[in-house]
């Protein structure tokens, strides 16, 4: 459930059986998965078990029929031979959780919600002392719904038609990553309240609970237009940066010189010397040339998050923000502030 939880109850799966069903459930308060499965109930109860003792308990097990059986404050996994004996964790101690409520939620795509999710996470902050920034804002657009998330070094912004919004909310990144491991599948619902965001599929549902506060004023970063503009393959500019990052690493920037005919990328070190690579492409823009530095790491995960061929770099001048797009894709666009050189 990402975080270690503070309650240790909430370190425990809760696994109820009814009729044919058993009802898996985790929390950590702030992000619930459900998940149900048909199985052989030989008696209907509730149990609460070590989620992470059980998980790989159950992993190590041969392939086939797995048994569990809870008694006398202890839970048995058998499987094939092999026996897991865990301490049952009090149920009372669970927490009452509400269901989650699908009334007018929304029909999704679920490869598109999950592409745009992954598009957009990358770009969000994993420091706590920061929430604010380590959520992905939901608002309402002109087409849909615009997805954005900001650690201040970086932006990224996704369009994403056939999803609308009445009003906006700001949803934990690290509970939206979760989202196509648990429940991910091609067809999902997804509902927004007021305090929770929660997502439906056949494989269970996912509740996370919004973050309070004001998202960041990003719109003033987004200019209309930008004088120069670099076009090169992703693939190219993936691998270039690849072979950087063996001298950069994520704290020495890579400099690209984007001029007529492409860009040279440049990166030195003192004690394993440097790397220079050409960079074929199309430059056009006001300038003759335009030097311009980036963190390598989040100059990565940026084009990684490019879904088309060939990507653009779109730039003022070496020292304002810069922003990346997939060419002939207006959907998606990751800023990027410059290191100073």
């Amino acid at each position: 459930m990402g975080l270690r939880p503070a309650q240790p109850i909430l370190q425990g799966i809760l696994c109820e059986t009814v009729g044919s069903k058993l009802r898996v459930t985790g929390t950590d308060l702030e992000m619930t998965i459900r998940t149900t499965a048909e199985v052989d109930v030989q008696e209907e109860g509730r149990v609460v078990v070590p989620g992470r003792l059980a998980t790989e308990a159950i992993r190590k097990l041969p392939s086939g029929s797995v048994t569990v059986e809870a008694s006398d404050a202890e839970v048995v996994i058998t499987g094939r031979g092999p026996k897991f004996s865990l301490r049952e964790l009090p149920a009372v101690d669970y927490p009452e959780l509400s269901d989650p409520t699908f009334e007018g939620a929304l029909d999704v795509d679920g490869d598109t919600l999950g592409n745009a999710i992954n598009q957009v996470t990358v770009a969000a902050s994993a420091d706590a002392a920061r929430p604010i920034l380590t959520g992905v804002l939901f608002e309402p657009s002109a087409d849909g719904v615009r997805l954005v998330a900001t650690d201040s070094y970086r932006l990224a912004l996704r369009e994403l038609e056939g999803f609308s919004l009445k009003e906006s909310g700001l949803v934990p990144a690290r509970g939206l990553r979760e989202l196509s491991r648990s429940i991910g599948a091609k067809q999902m619902q997804a509902s927004v309240g007021t305090r929770e965001i929660v997502f439906g599929s056949t494989r269970g549902s996912l509740t996370l609970r919004l973050i309070e506060g004001n998202f960041p004023n990003y719109g003033s970063l987004l200019p209309q237009s930008y004088p120069n503009r670099l076009v090169v393959s992703k693939e190219q500019l993936l691998e270039a940066l690849g072979r950087a990052a063996l001298v950069a690493e994520d704290h020495i920037p890579v400099r690209i010189r984007m001029r007529d005919g492409g860009a040279e990328m440049t990166v030195t070190r003192q004690d394993v010397g440097g790397e220079v690579e050409h960079l074929p492409g199309e430059f056009e823009g006001s300038a003759e040339e335009v030097l311009i530095a980036f963190n390598p790491k989040y100059l990565s995960e940026g084009v990684s998050a490019m879904s088309t061929d060939d990507v653009e770099i779109q730039v003022s001048d070496g020292l304002k923000p810069a922003v990346l797009r997939g060419v002939d894709d207006a959907s998606f666009l990751y800023l990027l502030m410059p290191v100073r050189i």
